[in-house]
């Protein structure tokens, strides 16, 4: 497997001479100050390109290897009028991509939002912090703060009831504090920051558009992007929605193992695979990790290697737990990985996903799920699982 390392670039606090004392060889990086939907243009791939390798003579080489991610401009995914601008675009920084010898691109098709948390710094036993996900404060948003119409016929009266004395316990620091961290953008988010009224804006943009009008929105993009990547030999690798249900009224399309399933009957190009995210994937308790790894084994490009622990009273409550120790058994879907590169002869792309905030780094200015001990700590236990196996013969 190549180990890598999301960096953010020349602003990530995590340097790319602190990733070289992680051991990762391969970086994932984007170009997040081009705005969404316009092309990255060449020029700007090989500058990005070139400062991670400018002390590759002399110190350890670094490589970018995985793009992470091209936003998928909304106007795609509504299909709207003059969306094909977009999609042209998008053709475009894949082949500017491919010049620089990128040639592994993570991508999603979340409508409106990107991956989502209610709270940033939960803290744990250890005294570390952790990402979480609470689906009752998520409620009490999206009720009382966003006051979204109907929404209260996504709730049972139970969870109504629930999310209201969240609500009502919230001081005005409490409630801005989660609108922010709802809607006002994560590192690498692939959607615009929002003020509430915007947010409402950009919902009511999706209004009528069900499972099948996105799905087949996205077969659209894919049926004019896919033989681009071929010629190219880009690998596609699409990232699942997260959390991997809907949300806000919204359709969410990339969740489970079906949802996959009609992707590929769709369009089986090789070049049209996924990125196994075992944290979003695993935060829901029907699909099994180990099985996925499995089964997807020629469309796994890139693999996310994180776990998360689910509320047993709200299944739809998980905070993100320590790489190995999870609801997920991270040993079989390494395995299951390992196999995979055994039997096609190519090797998957993986990095530590989302860390927790530890030690030294608490009180550091850091990306949220981005500090480096955390994400440090978590390569070395999956390298540890990697090297068991190879030494002792995958069992």
């Amino acid at each position: 497997m190549r180990e890598s390392w999301r960096w953010f670039g020349p602003n990530d606090p995590v340097t790319l001479a602190d990733i070289r004392q992680t051991g990762a060889t391969g970086i994932v990086s984007a170009l997040h100050d081009i705005a969404i939907g316009e092309v990255w243009p060449r020029e700007a791939i090989a500058e990005r390109k070139a400062l991670i390798e400018q002390e590759n003579a002399e110190k350890s080489p670094l490589h970018w290897t995985v793009v992470e991610s091209i936003p998928v401009h909304d106007d795609i995914k509504l299909a709207a009028p003059g969306h094909e601008r977009y999609v042209n675009n998008w053709i475009e920084t894949l082949r500017n991509l491919a010049a620089e010898g990128v040639r592994t691109v993570c991508y999603n098709f979340m409508p409106v939002i990107d991956w989502t948390r209610t709270d940033l710094k939960y803290q744990m036993p250890t005294g570390a912090f952790a990402l979480r996900f609470d689906q009752d404060r998520f409620a009490a948003f999206d009720l009382f703060v966003l006051k979204r119409k109907n929404a209260a016929a996504d709730y049972s009266e139970s969870k109504v009831a629930r999310a209201r004395g969240i609500f009502e316990a919230m001081d005005p620091e409490e409630e801005a504090n989660l609108t922010r961290t709802i809607i006002a953008g994560l590192p690498g988010k692939m959607t615009d920051a929002y003020s509430l009224a915007d947010f409402r804006k950009a919902l009511a943009r999706y209004e009528g558009v069900t499972h099948t009008v996105l799905r087949q929105n996205l077969v659209a993009f894919l049926t004019k992007v896919l033989p681009h990547a071929e010629k190219l030999d880009v690998k596609l690798a699409i990232h699942p929605d997260d959390p991997p249900w809907d949300m806000f009224g919204l359709p969410r399309i990339v969740c489970t193992p079906s949802d996959l399933d009609k992707l590929f009957t769709a369009l089986p190009s090789p070049a049209n695979g996924i990125t196994l995210c075992v944290g979003t994937y695993g935060s829901r308790p029907d699909n099994d990790l180990p099985q996925m790894a499995r089964s997807y084994a020629e469309r796994i490009h890139f693999a996310h290697l994180r776990g998360v622990t689910r509320d047993p009273e709200e299944q739809r409550s998980f905070y993100e737990a320590s790489h190995l120790e999870s609801d997920v058994d991270m040993v079989s879907v390494i395995r299951n990985l390992l196999v995979n590169e055994d039997a096609t002869g190519r090797e998957i792309h993986i990095r530590p996903d989302h860390g927790h905030l530890m030690m030294s780094d608490i009180g550091k200015n850091t990306n949220p799920g981005y500090s480096a001990i955390g994400r440090m700590k978590g390569l070395a236990e999956i390298r540890g699982v990697i090297k068991a196996m190879s030494v002792t013969g995958i069992q």
